[in-house]
């Protein structure tokens, strides 16, 4: 639990509405009902900002500078809104300390927040008990909660992405191949999909997309990302290749990512839904714990010889320990006495498939994947086809 954050049994409201009157505060225009300054009306799927019910004007200046980290547009109002179901609508609410009183009679909701500052004000329990908040918060301690949750709001938060891992048993497996292919056949069957490359020394997915000139930001623009990253803002800074974002390396000599920046962005990629796909290195730095800390499901890929078998089986000891769901794609040409099946017992991982050799080279300038018909697509959709029956959410 948060500092300055509690939770309890909710109860009821009842409130009293003020006359609106027209105040000007750090920059914005406000009409005590409403908020109106430069920023477009919320785009489509995302809902509306968080409803404001305070005449405390400090506490409504820290409100304002939350919601504006948080990217959402907040309504205010003194009391219960007058506009007919603008109160039970508003998809979070947020109660000032000093209008606990004037909502006290309101109808009972969900995400009903109380603010206040006094940590030594016992009688803040009661007073939000009796509007039936969900939380009671204290600022400035509870402030990156608030935040968190104002931005969930304003994200309009849903299922979170199926995230799927991919990693090579050893190197040259085709572990990147496949991630691509992955990607690239989500996205043609209209999933929202993002492509992430979690390997810093692997050329970059966008080269192998033929996407390296594609405008967009790279890892190394994320490398200072700390608490919360914003999913759509995110989504809409990265390239945009074979009707998917990718999140590659550059061309510059960083290879490393703080592993509190790599967090914060595969967890906005993640609120954002549909799939999420990243190529992994096969070294566990703390960075890659974070990324596997997020997957789902993890696809190993294993080329059928002693060699490939061996290597692998250091790898999934490795990566086991952080990623639950680990399955083996078993690549040829096969060494003699092994098939698929045989790789996957000796490794004592659940089998996905044979990953069809042939599709690990690549012609035309065509993406992997990029064939609908092809035999790597046609692996790719039925892997897909079969994961949300497996408890996978898309």
């Amino acid at each position: 639990m948060e500092a300055g954050c509690r939770f309890f049994t909710r109860a009821g409201f009842a409130g009293s509405q003020r006359t609106p009157r027209r105040k000007q505060r750090r920059g914005l225009e406000i009409v005590v009902g409403a908020i109106t300054h430069d920023r477009p009306p919320a785009a489509e799927g995302r809902q509306g900002g968080p409803l404001i019910v305070t005449e405390d004007a400090e506490l409504l200046d820290d409100l304002l500078r939350l919601c504006a980290a948080a990217g959402a547009r907040p309504e205010v109002h003194h009391g219960v809104p007058e506009r007919r179901g603008a109160w039970e609508a508003a998809p979070l609410v947020l109660v000032g300390d000093d209008a606990a009183r004037r909502v006290r009679g309101a109808a009972r909701r969900r995400g009903v927040v109380l603010v206040g500052r006094d940590q030594d004000d016992s009688g803040v329990w009661r007073r939000a008990v009796e509007i039936g908040a969900d939380h009671v918060l204290m600022l400035p301690d509870g402030e990156q909660w608030l935040v968190d949750r104002i931005a969930d709001v304003a994200e309009g938060v849903g299922p979170p992405a199926l995230t799927v891992g991919v990693l090579g048993g050893r190197g040259g497996a085709g572990a990147s191949t496949l991630a691509c292919a992955l990607a690239v056949t989500s996205a043609r069957e209209g999933r929202r999909t993002l492509l992430v490359d979690a390997d810093p020394l692997g050329g970059g997915l966008d080269v192998l997309l033929g996407g390296e000139a594609a405008e967009g930001l790279r890892w190394p623009a994320f490398a200072a990302s700390h608490g919360r990253v914003g999913g759509g803002a995110l989504e809409e800074s990265l390239p945009e290749v074979h009707a998917l974002r990718v999140l590659s390396w550059d061309r510059g000599d960083s290879v490393a990512i703080p592993p509190q920046a790599v967090r914060a962005v595969l967890a906005a990629a993640r609120r954002r839904g549909g799939t999420v796909v990243v190529d992994l290195p096969r070294r566990v730095d703390e960075g890659v714990a974070e990324a596997l800390a997020q997957i789902d499901l993890g696809l190993m890929v294993v080329p059928a010889d002693l060699r490939g078998i061996a290597a692998a089986a250091r790898v999934a000891a490795a990566v086991g320990m952080i990623l639950r769901d680990l399955r083996v794609a078993v690549r040829g040409p096969y060494a003699p006495g092994l098939d698929d099946r045989e790789v996957a017992r000796l490794l004592g991982l659940p089998l996905v498939g044979e990953v069809p050799a042939e599709s690990m080279a690549l012609d035309g300038g065509a993406p992997p994947g990029g064939a609908a018909r092809g035999p790597l697509a046609r692996f790719c959709t039925a892997l897909w086809q079969r994961l949300p029956a497996e408890g996978g959410g898309v």
